[in-house]
């Protein structure tokens, strides 16, 4: 697993300074199926907004 993820969404519950992500875990999801050709294609389904 990736050592360090950068996230550049500031009103997400898990942005930390410096761009880190906190969550334990991180779900990607292709909106095409099973097989994204760009990254416009995908989402990160991890995300919440801050409380």
């Amino acid at each position: 697993m990736a050592k360090d993820v950068l996230c550049e969404v500031n009103n997400c519950k898990y942005w930390e300074s410096g761009n880190k992500c906190s969550a334990k875990s991180i779900y990607v999801v292709s909106h095409t199926g099973k097989k994204a050709k760009e990254q416009e294609e995908t989402d990160c389904k991890t995300f919440e907004p801050m409380a």
